[in-house]
């Protein structure tokens, strides 16, 4: 790789320690699935930094009281909760054409679901490709045109963060049946393709954008016990080595303050200023995969440009954005 990318902070650094000395006033971000875990800290890092930031999310009672919560915290009105249930393009529509024209600096792509039970989006695709990934898609393509009118409005480049995950190991995309159609269904292989396609977009959409003032990068957060977890039995987290019997987390996973690190440290690192296409973990670029060392690093699938570009005309084509 070229020279690699780092910054002061690491795996144990906090949000708010990441966003620290930095002044986002008068700058706007939206954070999907910001109504719990990490997405929580992400939004309120940003505000306490001066953002005025949106929680993008499927539960009004859950993201009306987190925005409360961090305002209260802020000492003003800096948070607000926008409805959007990525699961459906129509909603994701629907969304974008209630944000209408404003600017956009920073759009951080973290809502998710892992390891569900097989199950479609209101549109017939399977659940995490088609929310994990495509609806991610189609609200990102409806929203560049704000990015780039953030980065004239401000004069600083604007900023996409694509929520990727160690997980992307597990599968790339296939193409042939990303919905499982015809071939048997695997949770873990599906969560596999979608936190793949997550970094894929990334790299697609830098190439597309970059010379309108956006940047993109994809970001590995680390493992952290949140409502992500939510379709894993206990017993099934037992056998992974997540918890212990008797319940306790094991050693490496990291806090929600730390989780949300570097979803922050892409949306503002200093490093990072007119980079993009890359694929970050514990506040820096991360590393090669190894065999030896499983558990971090990035696979070339997940950085292919063919293989970005060949996801973007297919979702192109099935959102019809």
């Amino acid at each position: 790789m070229a020279e690699r990318i780092t910054s002061p902070f690491g795996a144990k650094t906090t949000a708010r320690e990441v966003a620290q000395g930095h002044d986002l006033s008068g700058r706007t971000a939206i954070v999907t699935g910001a109504a719990t875990g990490i997405g929580v800290e992400t939004a309120r890092a940003l505000a306490l930094a001066g953002a005025e930031v949106i929680i993008a999310a499927r539960k009004p009672e859950l993201g009306e009281e987190v925005a409360n919560q961090i305002n209260e915290e802020v000492g003003s009105k800096r948070v607000s909760f926008g409805m959007l249930d990525l699961s459906s393009l129509e909603a994701v529509r629907h969304f974008a054409n209630r944000w209408g024209e404003r600017p956009i600096d920073l759009l951080i792509n973290n809502a998710g679901v892992m390891a569900s039970p097989l199950m479609r989006t209101a549109d017939g695709f399977e659940m995490q490709f088609g929310t994990n990934h495509l609806g991610h898609f189609l609200l990102s393509v409806l929203l560049a045109p704000n990015l780039v009118a953030g980065a004239k409005a401000s004069g600083k480049r604007s900023r996409l963060v694509s929520l990727s995950s160690i997980g992307h190991r597990r599968s790339g995309v296939n193409f042939d049946d990303p919905n499982y159609e015809s071939r048997p269904y695997e949770k873990w292989e599906a969560y596999g393709q979608a936190k793949t396609a997550n970094s894929l977009f990334a790299v697609g959409f830098e190439q597309r954008f970059k010379d309108q003032g956006v940047n993109a990068n994809a970001v590995m957060p680390g493992g952290i016990m949140t409502p992500l977890q939510r379709h894993l039995p206990i017993e099934e987290q037992k056998a992974l080595g997540w918890i212990d019997d008797d319940g306790n987390v094991r050693d490496g996973f990291k806090t929600t303050e730390q989780g949300a690190s570097t979803s922050v440290w892409a949306a503002v690192g200093n490093e990072l200023e007119g980079v993009g296409g890359l694929y970050l973990e514990d506040c820096n670029q991360a590393v090669p995969w190894t065999k030896e060392h499983s558990w971090v690093g990035v696979m070339p699938h997940a950085l292919d440009p063919e293989a970005a570009d060949r996801l973007w005309d297919y979702s192109i084509k099935v959102t019809g954005a």
